[in-house]
């Protein structure tokens, strides 16, 4: 697919999404967005990808499509991914994972600090079944608290039912620089918070980083 241009519930600063790696993302959380498109094969890099013209002056989400850095992911599709990035100076990068610990096993690959930033998805401090064998977000936390040469980014979507005060905690281990929030597109029929809830979170939040509210949160603060 190349360079693809970002639409929908994306990241409204994200200008386009790239993935070399392709297929189903190892993880298996249920309310993953790509089984909606019920194209879900074996994981899979996609070699033709690396003739794609990155062009400059974009914000491109690597990996939006499948987690380049989970578990099992062979290292040499992530170095040939990073090495491509890394060529195209005149863009920024985000790559965002639910295993943020394997990060650092690739520094000396990532595109420098003024042009990645870092993420990781936290939608709740608990453990539910739908979220699959992504590591839990207590690891996902603390594989975070290290990075301080990149900017960081925390997202919680899809938002589920949270403990206010662990949930505050996780976050802040992240020292981001913003957390956005979102809630579920897909009708997964989670166990989301209540609106007061929400609302608590996001005050707690503001007093250490910038929030942005995705638009399908609106459904929830009705």
């Amino acid at each position: 697919m190349g360079l693809t241009e970002s639409k929908g519930n994306m990241y409204s600063w994200v200008t386009h999404t790239w993935n070399t790696v392709k297929g189903e993302c190892p993880h298996g959380c249920t309310y993953c967005y790509m089984k909606r498109w019920d194209k879900q094969k074996p994981v899979r890099f996609d070699e033709k990808e690396l003739n794609t013209d990155l062009r400059s002056g974009n914000f491109i989400f690597i990996g939006s499509s499948c987690d380049l850095f989970a578990e099992g992911i062979p290292r040499v599709w992530i170095t040939d991914t990073l090495v491509k990035a890394d060529f195209y100076t005149g863009n920024k990068y985000l790559f965002q994972s639910k295993n943020p610990e394997r990060f650092t096993e690739f520094k000396n690959y990532l595109p420098d600090g003024k042009r990645t930033c870092l993420c990781t998805t936290i939608e709740t401090n608990r453990f539910y079944p739908e979220m699959g064998i992504a590591p839990h977000t207590i690891s996902r936390a603390i594989g975070m608290n290290q990075y301080f040469e990149y900017p960081t980014f925390v997202t919680i979507e899809p938002i589920m039912d949270f403990d206010l005060d662990d949930m505050v905690r996780l976050i802040k281990m992240c020292h981001p620089n913003q957390v956005n929030i979102g809630a579920d597109s897909g009708n997964n029929h989670l166990q989301e918070p209540s609106k007061e809830k929400i609302l608590s979170l996001i005050l707690e939040l503001q007093k250490f980083t910038i929030i942005d509210k995705k638009n399908n949160l609106s459904r929830l603060l009705i």
